[in-house]
């Protein structure tokens, strides 16, 4: 076995972390998910919140695509074509919040629409620049539907099935507490 000497230079790896990589797809995701969680629950669209986790989507996905580029060209490339990309779905989801579309359909709704409109440009995006990261993200997205939509039709069924798992973890954690010693008095 040989140690390194004083003077030796122990090389730091240059790659973030697992998580770190990992980090901007899972923020975006769970956005997304509180997003329309919010809308289908409150009943009213968060116009600004769209707004604002769209251009943050397009950033991670030029981000992913970044490393793909070689040239200032393709970069500029890179940043136009998703720039352009995620304009035209905030055009469409502002447009499903115009009142006019409003009066057709409820929030709930609209939420949904609106995360299948992000899951869809998410996961063309990552087919534009490259990205099985982004491709994944809009994967996961997808399969969410679903579930967000049976959520949404069986509140009330999730509410109970909710309280239960936090009443049986309240019992296993209340088991598993540490047994407190009896007091000096009552020891024989």
């Amino acid at each position: 076995m040989s140690f390194p000497s004083d003077n030796a230079v122990v090389e730091k790896p240059t790659h973030p972390s697992f998580w770190i990589r990992e980090l901007p797809f899972f923020l975006v995701l769970v956005l997304t998910v509180i997003g329309v969680a919010y809308t289908s629950f409150s009943n009213q669209p968060i116009i600004l919140y769209w707004e604002l986790l769209a251009p943050m989507i397009g950033i991670v996905c030029v981000a992913a695509g970044w490393h793909h580029t070689t040239d200032s060209v393709s970069r500029w490339r890179l940043i136009v074509t998703q720039g352009m990309h995620w304009l035209a779905f905030l055009l469409v989801m502002n447009l499903l919040l115009l009142p006019s579309v409003q009066r057709l359909f409820n929030a709930g709704s609209i939420g949904l629409a609106i995360f299948v409109l992000l899951t869809l440009g998410t996961f063309t995006a990552g087919v534009h620049v490259l990205s099985l990261h982004v491709c994944c993200l809009g994967l996961i997205m997808a399969v969410s539907i679903p579930a967000i939509a049976f959520i949404q039709t069986s509140a009330l069924i999730s509410a109970i099935i909710g309280a239960a798992i936090v009443a049986v973890a309240a019992i296993i954690l209340w088991h598993r507490r540490p047994k407190r010693p009896p007091p000096e008095s009552e020891r024989p």
